[in-house]
């Protein structure tokens, strides 16, 4: 499931920007596509631009029936009544989706335990670090998150050692029930403070799994974001 909201609050209407030949959204979903890992791909949005863009192009998008706070709380609506196991957020402004990443995150839920899982990556650029746009996540022994923040974390007070800087990727996977779970409880304290969704797990006691992976491009948070992922696409 791909959330997808038109109004972004730093970078309106990032989603239906044109990353070379086709929108952010489109890479995205043709991407997500292309990793032939799932039984369904489905853009969910509030916007009808958005739907249209992606049910024009062949790909299937529904629309939200109500207001939401987070893209999980979009995606909850729309996989209330379908026969789901485990399902996969993928952001809408993730358009350089790649296979093998998704593919790890899939495979930690062979534990049973696991209800929550996402991906992040090693930070090493300083200007990234402090940027609060690029969250923080700070994880235990186990790879369960200790806390998500968009301050650095951890605090580098003794010179002496070189911490070790992930970024926290967008792209959740959850059980069914633990995502119902997390759209009925009030946002927390630290989420609000925050505007950090998944915190609201870790303030309920449910740990989220973390995953690392070597790189899964840019997100498009800014204008500036759009104009680093072109250059890459021109790369690639």
């Amino acid at each position: 499931m791909i959330p997808a909201r038109y109004a972004a609050t730093r970078f309106p209407a990032k989603l239906m920007q044109m990353l070379g030949d086709k929108t952010v959204i489109l890479h995205t979903y043709k991407n997500t596509v292309a990793t032939n890992l799932f039984d369904e791909v489905v853009v969910v949005t509030d916007s009808e631009i958005i739907f249209n863009e992606i049910n024009g192009n062949g790909g299937k998008a529904v629309m939200s029936t109500k207001e939401h706070e987070s893209g999980s709380d979009r995606i909850a609506e729309a996989i209330a009544s379908l026969d789901v196991d485990i399902v996969v957020n993928v952001q809408g402004d993730e358009p350089f989706v790649q296979k093998e990443p998704l593919e790890k995150l899939l495979n930690v839920f062979k534990d049973e335990a696991v209800q929550v899982a996402s991906l992040m990556q090693v930070l090493t650029e300083q200007r990234f670090i402090e940027d609060p746009n690029y969250v923080k996540v700070a994880v235990d022994k186990n790879m369960n998150a200790l806390m998500f923040s968009r301050s650095p974390i951890p605090y580098h007070r003794d010179k002496n050692i070189t911490p070790v800087y992930y970024e926290h990727i967008g792209v959740y996977a959850f059980r069914k029930q633990a995502l119902l779970n997390f759209t009925s409880w009030p946002i927390t304290a630290l989420e609000a403070a925050e505007k950090i969704e998944c915190l609201r797990y870790l303030e309920n006691g449910v740990p989220l799994k973390m995953v690392v992976t070597q790189y899964m491009g840019i997100e498009i948070d800014t204008p500036e974001d759009l104009a680093r992922a072109a250059l890459l696409l021109k790369k690639d």
